[in-house]
């Protein structure tokens, strides 16, 4: 009876959220104690309504990334891959901007996010076979940020380049082979790439400013990245998979437990007690490890998170740009309800004019700029997108607008109001303590 309290109080919670944040579509699911709970609420498109429910397919984004780290274990028990082989291994040609990262960047960093180089490159090379061998190629020109494996940045390159190599190895499309070695032996059935397949289920488009956001689909070099269109159940029965050794739900032996122990084993610190290991974020900031991985789309966001030590698992789904307040407050709301652990925003500190001084100035990375500076006693940011996403065409989306910052440690940034409300950045510094970059995520490198 209880754990029926727990369920509908969620799901009256996360009703109010989509409303209050004016998000058409969103689905929770939990997983605890190895009983699955999926609802819906809303629709799935504004402009052809129909009733999202616990089986409507959303775009995960970047959820993919882990299937893809799954997968590349596979090849590694298999004998095929080697976590510390470098890319050129299998890819002799392999080149971006800086030669030493050519040289030098291995499995590991791909799967770590510690490459250093541009991550935020978006191309579509078409639908063909050689849809990835071209991303690639184009990767020549990417611009490398920091050294290799000094720095953690997001880095969805990295991952476009992961899967090419998955494909070379095995000599199948990227797709077919998660199917075979993945998707179906876990039993997932509602896990698609192709838009043709998608369209035959009910499933939900994205929104941006209360408007459907088109394009609908990804380009397939980026599949590997955040491709996956899937139920809530299916990612559910993932989560129980990464949380149960590495059994299929028909107990058969997919991976090596210390196979996925490893993908749970923090390989980078991002800071203090947030880590990263073999694909999945790992923060052990409260009495229970968290592992998690978000993703986001063309106006959808999806998050998941999992505790191994409590057999618990929470999942949401939503289809509006905005949707990133929902999956924030309906998780942390699952995991009070459910494991009993409130997690908060850190709070700003008492800061002087003149400590705030030091972070002034520009950081750039290829997709967009932030500018840092201060007016009346504030530090001030301004975020400026260069690019936009799917493609290398896709027009650059509107700047939000300014924003006040606020230290809440030493060398730690949290956005104080606006959009970006909440928002984390570290001030990472060079080897004789200047600073060389801010990361929100990914890093921005400071001009001089």
């Amino acid at each position: 009876m209880a754990g029926k309290k727990k369920w509908e109080a969620l799901c009256e919670f996360t009703e109010q959220s989509r409303q209050k944040h004016k998000v058409p579509g969103v689905v929770v699911g939990i997983l605890h104690n190895g009983k699955v709970k999926t609802a819906g609420f809303g629709v799935t498109n504004v402009d052809h309504p129909l009733e999202v429910t616990g089986d409507t397919l959303f775009q995960i984004g970047s959820i993919t990334k882990t299937f893809t780290g799954t997968l590349a274990m596979k090849l590694v028990e298999a004998g095929q891959l080697d976590l510390d082989a470098t890319v050129r291994t299998y890819l002799p040609d392999f080149k971006v901007m800086d030669e030493e990262a050519s040289q030098k960047a291995t499995i590991r960093h791909l799967m770590t996010h510690t490459s250093g180089w541009v991550g935020d490159f978006f191309a579509d090379t078409g639908s063909g076979e050689d849809a990835s061998a071209r991303y690639v190629a184009k990767m020549a020109d990417l611009e490398q940020l920091a050294p290799i494996n000094t720095v953690w940045s997001y880095n969805n390159a990295g991952f476009c380049l992961l899967g090419y190599i998955l494909e070379v190895i095995t000599g199948k499309s990227y797709q077919q082979l998660l199917r075979e070695e993945v998707l179906e032996p876990l039993g997932l059935k509602n896990t698609f790439f192709d838009p043709g397949d998608v369209i035959t289920y009910r499933f939900a488009t994205g929104h941006e400013g209360g408007q459907v956001a088109r394009p609908w689909p990804l380009p397939r070099a980026a599949y590997p990245a955040g491709g996956i269109t899937c139920s809530v159940h299916d990612l559910l029965t993932y989560a129980q998979f990464h949380m149960g050794g590495g059994i299929t739900s028909d107990k058969k032996r997919l991976l090596a437990k210390e196979s996925l122990a490893q993908m749970q084993t923090p390989q980078v610190t991002v800071w203090k007690k947030e880590q990263w290991g073999l694909t999945w974020a790992i923060s052990d900031t409260y009495e229970t490890r968290l592992v998690s991985h978000g993703g986001g789309t063309m106006g959808q966001v999806s998050q998941l998170i999992f505790a191994p030590e409590r057999d618990f698992a929470v999942a949401v789904f939503t289809n509006a740009g905005e949707g990133g307040d929902v999956t924030l407050e309906v998780t942390r709301q699952a995991i009070k309800s459910y494991l009993g652990i409130e997690i908060t925003d850190p709070e700003p500190m008492e800061t002087k004019t003149e400590e705030l001084v030091q972070y002034i100035g520009s950081y750039q990375r290829s997709f967009a700029d932030i500018h840092l500076g201060m007016l009346g006693g504030r530090l001030i940011g301004q975020l400026i997108f260069k690019k936009g996403f799917p493609a290398e065409d896709s027009p650059p989306p509107p700047p939000p607008p300014p924003f006040t910052i606020g230290l809440c440690e030493e060398d730690r940034l949290i956005v104080l109001d606006g959009p970006l409300k909440s928002g984390r950045a570290e001030v990472i510094r060079k080897a004789d303590g200047s600073i060389g970059w801010l990361r929100f995520g990914r890093i921005y490198k400071k001009l001089d």
